[in-house]
Formats: C-alpha cells, sequence, structure tokens
C-alpha cells in the first residue's frame, strides 16, 4: 500500500470512529482534519453528520423494537439506543443484525441486576421479555424457511412429523406476545401486570404467525425443537402433568387437539419428504 492510500485509510478510519463514537474525536484532530466552512465550523460540520448518523440506526432500532420503543417512549429509547451502540457498537454492516444483542445488553445493563430476585424492578423484567419476543419476530422475517416446499398433512405418520425451519418458541414472564400485537394494532397497550406465557411463531407464505400456547404445548413443542419427534413431545408432556403417555397421545390425535391443528398451521414437515428432497 503506497503513502497516500494507507494515509486516505487512516482519515477514512478516523472518519467512521468520529460519526459513530462522537466522543472519540477530539477537537484537535476535528480542526486538523476537516475543514470548516463560512457558515459551519469543522466541529459544527461533522456534528451534521454524527446526529444523521444516530438518527438512522435510532430509526432502525425503533422498526426493530416498535413495542418496546412505545413502551419506553421515544425519548427515553433513544437514550438506551445511544447507550447501547457505544457499547455494542455494529459488528455487521448489514442492518439486520444491528438489534441483535440488545435484549441481552438490556438485561447485562439494568441498574438493578445484582439485586436479589425479589428486589428487582418488575418494569424492567418486562422490557428484556419484550425485547427478547420482538428480536425474535425481526428474526423470522430472514430466517431460511419452507416456502415453496410441501408441508406435512393430515395422513403423514407421527413418526414423520418434524418441526418446519422457520419455527421459534418462546417462555416469557410476562404476556409480551399480546401487548406487541396490541401496540402493532394501535390499540391500548397499558404495562401488564406479570403472568408466564408461551408462544410460537411459526412463518409460512412469508407471513409469520404468532400461536399463544399453554405450559403443556410448550413442553410438547420445546422436546421436537431439541431434535425430538412426536414421541418426545407427548413424553415431555406425560412428565410435566404427571399422565400416563397413553392419555397424552390420545389427546394429541383427539379431533380437537393439537395434532390437526399444528397441521393447519404449518408447524411440522414431513421428514421422509424433506430427506428426499436433499438427496434429488
Amino acid at each position: 500500500m503506497s503513502g497516500e492510500a494507507a494515509a486516505l485509510q487512516s482519515v477514512q478510519h478516523w472518519m467512521h470512529d468520529a460519526i459513530a463514537f462522537p466522543r472519540r474525536a477530539g477537537r484537535d484532530e476535528i480542526d486538523r482534519l476537516l475543514a470548516s466552512s463560512p457558515g459551519l465550523s469543522a466541529a459544527e460540520g461533522l456534528a451534521v453528520y454524527q446526529r444523521g448518523y444516530f438518527q438512522r440506526i435510532a430509526s432502525c432500532m425503533r422498526e426493530q423494537f416498535p413495542a418496546t420503543g412505545h413502551a419506553l417512549g421515544a425519548p427515553l429509547f433513544d437514550d438506551f439506543v445511544a447507550d447501547y451502540l457505544r457499547e455494542r457498537p455494529p459488528e455487521s454492516h448489514t442492518l439486520y443484525d444491528l438489534g441483535r444483542r440488545f435484549p441481552s445488553w438490556l438485561e447485562e445493563t439494568r441498574p438493578d441486576r445484582d439485586a436479589p430476585p425479589e428486589k428487582r424492578e418488575t418494569w424492567a423484567d418486562f422490557m428484556v421479555d419484550l425485547a427478547r419476543f420482538e428480536r425474535a419476530v425481526f428474526a423470522m422475517f430472514d430466517a431460511p424457511g419452507h416456502e415453496g416446499k410441501p408441508f406435512a398433512r393430515a395422513a403423514t405418520p407421527d413418526e414423520r412429523l418434524r418441526l418446519q425451519p422457520c419455527f421459534a418458541l418462546g417462555a416469557y414472564d410476562f404476556p409480551v406476545p399480546a401487548y406487541y400485537h396490541a401496540v402493532r394494532l394501535d390499540q391500548p397497550a397499558p404495562l401488564p401486570p406479570a403472568r408466564q406465557s408461551f408462544a410460537a411463531l411459526v412463518r409460512s407464505d412469508y407471513v409469520t404467525r404468532t400461536i399463544p400456547l399453554s405450559a403443556p404445548h410448550y413442553r410438547f413443542l420445546e422436546a421436537m425443537t431439541e431434535g425430538g419427534g412426536v414421541e418426545d413431545g407427548i413424553a415431555a408432556v406425560a412428565r410435566h402433568l404427571a399422565l400416563a403417555p397413553d392419555e397424552v397421545r390420545r389427546s394429541w390425535r383427539a379431533a380437537d387437539g393439537g395434532r390437526q391443528r399444528w397441521i393447519d398451521w404449518h408447524f411440522f414437515i414431513d421428514a421422509a419428504e424433506a430427506q428426499d428432497g436433499q438427496g434429488g
């Protein structure tokens, strides 16, 4: 690399840091590397780009976490985003990954993180739960899916049922799926009290659906997400409810049981057909 090219690269790196991390830009460096204009000093000109960068990032974060932004209010949410960017700067050139670490960052930086559970703030628990759910929803948009391929049918044997690739489970301490959808529909959305909730996210035909689940249904599907089949799900529910597996199996296969509903909602693919497709 020539001396001129190296110098240009150094200035480009400095400019990136000065825009993304305003506190790193010293006044002497700004005046030395940037030209002023009749209307703006070098620092004022740089500030235009710094504000524009943050506004773009904040806008993307509001799109990825609309309900969290609603719950916190725009000014406080933007403050959280600014702190998040300083401590977890983007790792990728795509903005898709921008919010990937936001839920864990909220948990790690909460002011009461070292307090015993009974002393922790409920609102912070809710915000972490809500951000986790919103990140899962956002990730479904670009996750590998099963569009254009056949899903399982009623005639598919239980031993060949497997969860489709674009499927996610969540367990929460608050009813965050209901809160999220109320916000998205512009319905009243007061902060809810703590209440355990379970949900499945499933995408078919490029549409993501949220399916509320009972605790037994969550246990069933959790066993399948860990690589198991229907019998593993039945065994998990039997342990959870202290029932005989045959009793759970009858409920699963009943006309109003989970089997047909989940097939209709495209939870499952036929493992044999999927294997044939890979072989072809």
